[in-house]
């Protein structure tokens, strides 16, 4: 997805001052209610929420409240389970926010703590499912980076108005070691190859289950 340049410069000067606040907040082991407070500040000047309309605190679930969650007009987008920033996130912590997106019907949900953000989608299956979309390490993301800018926009309000996030989801799903591997077992490449080999041994003959053999036996494996 294209960006403006004014979301861009946004996100640039946003990644620098909190890279700054998320170093001091981490030498200092902050509590989670004061990273909840970094994160809320991160969401409005790093990803272009408003905090007092968009971001909100009060998403009641099975007599609780989750941390955050955006909400966009009447729906809401993302619902975000923050630990501690001393805290690293375990599986503990995404299975509380599975159960929480799951009984609200929330399809995207961020496990964060200030510096590691983690991005999921569910599947709302029997029993239900999830697939991390992206991984963002706050201390170490470069905005000059397509990949690293491209993981950063979709969690911003632009990128959920234009659904950046589930193209970066369908990437992931084509785009993969899998796919790869299976692409390279294909007809099409295994005939590219006799050509090649033809073609760099003067006539050399290579038989069709020799090239699937080396592939999956030695290149793949």
């Amino acid at each position: 997805m294209k960006i403006t340049k004014k979301t861009e410069e946004r996100i640039k000067t946003g990644i620098a001052k909190f890279r700054k606040v998320l170093e001091i907040a981490k030498e200092r082991d902050l509590n989670e209610s004061d990273t909840v407070a970094i994160i809320t500040d991160m969401l409005a000047e790093v990803f272009g929420y408003d905090k007092y309309l968009e971001v909100t605190s009060e998403l009641a679930i099975r007599g609780t409240y989750c941390d955050l969650a955006i909400k966009l007009g009447e729906k809401f987008e993302y619902l975000i389970e923050c630990k501690a920033i001393g805290h690293e996130l375990k599986e503990a912590h995404l299975r509380q926010a599975i159960s929480y997106g799951s009984n609200k019907g929330i399809q995207w949900l961020v496990l964060t703590n200030g510096i590691d953000w983690q991005v999921y989608r569910l599947r709302f299956e029997q029993p239900i499912a999830w697939d991390l979309v992206a991984r963002i390490d706050m201390s170490t993301v470069d905005v000059r980076v397509e990949r690293d800018l491209e993981r950063l926009v979709i969690l911003t309000k632009e990128g959920v108005e234009k659904n950046a996030r589930f193209e970066l989801f369908e990437k992931g799903q084509c785009v993969n070691r899998y796919v790869c591997a299976q692409l390279l077992l294909q007809e099409p490449v295994v005939n590219l190859l006799k050509r090649e080999f033809r073609r760099m041994s003067d006539g050399l003959s290579v038989e069709e289950s020799e090239i699937l053999a080396l592939l999956r036996d030695g290149v793949l494996r």
